[in-house]
């Protein structure tokens, strides 16, 4: 697998060639640096570890800092490691290499996107896992739409089971979204437009992964 670290933008629209309007996400996908190479004699499996966004050097811990002196870097916000980088790459990525948008994606690929959703605090159950209610109610109704009904806590098993739909916290969470094609890559501002959404709000990281 192999892949890129970016920063969300935000949503625009392309026209296609069918003429119809596609919603797309803009990434600002690299320039990566090369900060760790694994192989299989020293880890026991091939890895690509990528750094992306720069960090102030007060606020890096010396043990994280040295770990980036070794790649002749700065110290990196983001690091995220790619198990089995692609076979182009074999034996021919350096420590301290720099990895951007073109080496990794062409126009047409399809990619998996990976960033935190937005937090949506503490919601109930019709937003939270798309509960109906109680649909065509009639008799005896009038304040049910939006609960949960009975969730079978008895004297047996007398306790809530795990992953019972219940309302809570949602949002938040690591997201993927798989199946995305590049539309447009504008390698001068190391810029990638990609159809559908993203995970995430403006600014936040994401990982583009193939």
């Amino acid at each position: 697998m192999s892949g890129i670290i970016g920063r969300k933008i935000g949503m625009t629209s392309l026209y296609g060639a069918d003429g119809k309007n596609i919603p797309c996400t803009v990434i600002e996908a690299g320039p990566c640096v090369v900060t760790q190479v694994k192989n299989t004699e020293t880890d026991g499996y091939m890895a690509v570890q990528l750094s992306y966004g720069e960090r102030k050097e007060k606020n890096t811990p010396k043990a994280l800092k040295g770990h980036f002196d070794k790649a002749k870097t700065t110290p990196k916000q983001h690091v995220v490691e790619f198990r089995d980088f692609r076979d182009e790459f074999e034996g021919g990525i350096q420590l301290g290499q720099e990895v951007k948008i073109e080496d990794i994606f062409v126009e047409g690929d399809f990619l998996d996107a990976s960033a935190t959703s937005k937090g949506k605090g503490f919601q109930g159950v019709v937003k939270r896992h798309n509960f109906a209610g109680v649909g065509q109610a009639t008799h005896g109704q009038h304040n049910r739409l939006r609960a949960p009904g009975s969730i079978g806590g008895a004297s047996y098993p007398a306790r809530v089971f795990k992953g019972m739909r219940m309302a809570g916290r949602m949002g938040g969470k690591k997201a993927t979204v798989t199946n995305l094609q590049v539309l447009k890559i504008i390698p001068e501002k190391n810029l990638i437009v990609i159809n559908g959404s993203i995970p995430g709000p403006k600014n936040s990281t994401v990982v583009l992964a193939k």
